[in-house]
C-alpha cells in the first residue's frame, strides 16, 4: 500500500522522500533537498503522480530541488508559516557555502499542528517540532507505523541547534513530548544518515540519556 524511497540528494547529501500511496499510484515528495528533476523523473519513471510537496523545515539543503520539482510538477508546497521567511533566504543561505541554488516558490498551503495532509489513501499527522528551525514539522503516518522528522531526531543525534532561529530546551521538550511517545517500533526517517526507530533511540541516542 505504500512505498518509500529515501534519496539523499545535493552536496549536503540531505535524505529527500518519495513515499507513494500504491492503491491509487499519488505520491508525495517530503523535502526536495536537491535534483529537483530527477525527483520528478523517478516518481515518473514509477508510475506514481506528485500531488504534494511538504516542508519539513526550510534550510536550504532541504529545499536545493523546490524550484525545479514546483516546476515540473504544479504540486503544491505544504509549509508551517514560521518557516516562511527562511524559505525566501534560502538562496543567500546556500550562496554562503559557495552553492548556486536557483530561488525556490513560497509555499502556498499553510500546516499547524494537528492537520492531516491526504495523499491517495495514506494519512500524514502533522506535528508541529520546532527548535532545531522556526516552523519545523514532522509528519507521522500512523498507519504504517513510520514518522519523517526532518532534523529533529537522528540515529544516535538530535538536530544542531547553533543555528539562527534554533532553541535546545525547545528542541528537547518537543523530541520528549512528540516523537519519544510514539510506539518503540515507530521507524525515523530523518533528514540525514539512516534510519532509526524510536525504540532505538531510547536506549542508544547519548543525547537522551
Amino acid at each position: 500500500m505504500i512505498e518509500i524511497l529515501q534519496l539523499p540528494l545535493g552536496p549536503l547529501q540531505t535524505n529527500c522522500y518519495l513515499v507513494a500511496c500504491q492503491e491509487t499510484n499519488e505520491a508525495v515528495v517530503i523535502d526536495p533537498s536537491w535534483d529537483g528533476r530527477r525527483i520528478a523523473a523517478l516518481a515518473s519513471e514509477r508510475g506514481y503522480v506528485i500531488t504534494h510537496i511538504l516542508l519539513t523545515h526550510t534550510h536550504f539543503d532541504h529545499v536545493g530541488g523546490l524550484a525545479e520539482l514546483a516546476e515540473e510538477t504544479n504540486a503544491p508546497i505544504y509549509s508551517h508559516p514560521d518557516a516562511l521567511e527562511m524559505l525566501t533566504h534560502a538562496p543567500k543561505a546556500a550562496a554562503s557555502y559557495n552553492l548556486p541554488m536557483p530561488t525556490p516558490p513560497q509555499a502556498t498551503e499553510m500546516l499547524a499542528e494537528g492537520d492531516v495532509v491526504e495523499v491517495g489513501n495514506l494519512k500524514f499527522e502533522v506535528l508541529f517540532t520546532p527548535g532545531h528551525a522556526p516552523g519545523h514539522l514532522s509528519f507521522y503516518v500512523r498507519e504504517h507505523n513510520v514518522i519523517f522528522d526532518g532534523d529533529v531526531l537522528f540515529q544516535r543525534s538530535i538536530g544542531r541547534t547553533d543555528f539562527p532561529g534554533s532553541d535546545h530546551p525547545t528542541l528537547m521538550k518537543n523530541i520528549r513530548e512528540k516523537l519519544l511517545v510514539l510506539p518503540d517500533d515507530t521507524a525515523v526517517l530523518s533528514g540525514h544518515g539512516p534510519a532509526t526507530s524510536i525504540g532505538q533511540e531510547k536506549q542508544w541516542n547519548p543525547f537522551l540519556q
